[in-house]
């Protein structure tokens, strides 16, 4: 009898395994050009924080000169790279605000971003898995959330938690805190319903049912079964609720609901440079390169979120840049 050898798979070739979660973002244009570009931006944002924490903040905030050199000054103002983008009346460097003013709101962005996520993750699993009366509740709740007017909600928080939080910190601190926490508060009602509607088609699932059938606990089952399989969806919409809440952040600062002055956002730039009758008078700078991190910035937001949603959804074939 002949002997059956074993079977060689030395020379067999198998198809390559799918490429990880980071090699397809890397293979990702949007996702590579608005993530480096972002990255440049939060960086040189970031390293103005320091001088933003001097406590003589009101009397220097960049202060570039003596007294005889309050008055505007037009890009390139000089040599010296804070000057870069020239000066405002009092002097102050335009670039260094500009770049302060980014790191404030990128900051509140952020905030914002993981106060929608939480609520409206939170909201959407309880609402989708449990169904019945707390689903119709939660999402008649909802329902009237989008019904009152956005400006209307952002002040009543702002007025409601404005005094007590400045009696627990500083009160440019305390003003940070509540523009961040009011914008949240309002931010994620269209999380909600996403995740809500991403739960209902899994907990008819097999793996949910299972888990069911083996007696684990509801928590158990939203942090090990349903909450993974709802990464991509959150990691999408997180990073599109960054944009829409700096450019909320911009919209009250330009109203004058926002920070407050002496310290900067791009959208308090923007207002008091209409206030300086920037186009007008000939000094355009003001205007223009605030509203131009600005745009950048948002542009950016939107790349890298519309990227990872062709990503981490494999269906979709959207263009590439």
């Amino acid at each position: 009898m002949s002997r059956i050898l074993p079977a060689d798979f030395s020379d067999r070739s198998f198809p390559d395994a799918p490429p990880s979660l980071w090699r397809r973002m890397m293979r990702s244009g949007r996702v590579v050009v608005g993530g480096a570009i972002l990255l440049l931006v939060a960086a040189a944002c970031l390293v103005s924080l320091p001088r933003t924490l001097d406590p003589d903040l009101e009397n220097h905030f960049y202060y570039d000169g003596g007294a005889d050199n309050w008055d505007w000054r037009a890009p390139p103002a000089a040599a010296e790279p804070a000057l870069w983008f020239g000066t405002d009346n009092l002097g102050r460097s335009l670039l260094a605000r500009c770049l302060t003013g980014g790191a404030i709101s990128l900051a509140i962005g952020l905030a914002a971003a993981v106060i929608a996520v939480v609520l409206g993750v939170s909201v959407g699993m309880v609402a989708g898995y449990r169904g019945g009366w707390t689903d119709a509740g939660l999402m008649r709740f909802v329902d009237v959330m989008y019904g009152l007017p956005y400006v209307l909600m952002i002040i009543i928080l702002k007025i409601s938690l404005e005094n007590p939080l400045q009696k627990l910190f500083d009160p440019k601190v305390g003003n940070l805190i509540v523009l961040f926490l009011a914008i949240g508060l309002v931010s994620w009602l269209t999380m909600a319903r996403v995740i809500r509607g991403q739960v209902l088609s899994l907990r008819g699932q097999p793996f949910i049912e299972a888990a069911r059938a083996a007696g684990l606990t509801e928590r158990r089952i939203f942090l090990h079964h349903l909450l993974p399989n709802l990464i991509g969806p959150i990691l999408v919409y997180a990073t599109l609720t960054v944009p829409q809440a700096i450019l909320q952040e911009s919209f009250l600062s330009f109203l004058g609901i926002g920070i407050q002055k002496p310290l900067p956002t791009w959208g308090s730039l923007t207002s008091e440079a209409l206030e300086a009758n920037a186009i007008l008078g000939g000094r355009w700078w003001l205007l223009a390169f605030p509203s131009a991190l600005l745009g950048l910035t948002l542009l950016c937001l939107n790349f890298v979120g519309d990227g990872l949603r062709d990503v981490l959804d494999p269906k979709r074939s959207s263009s590439r840049l």
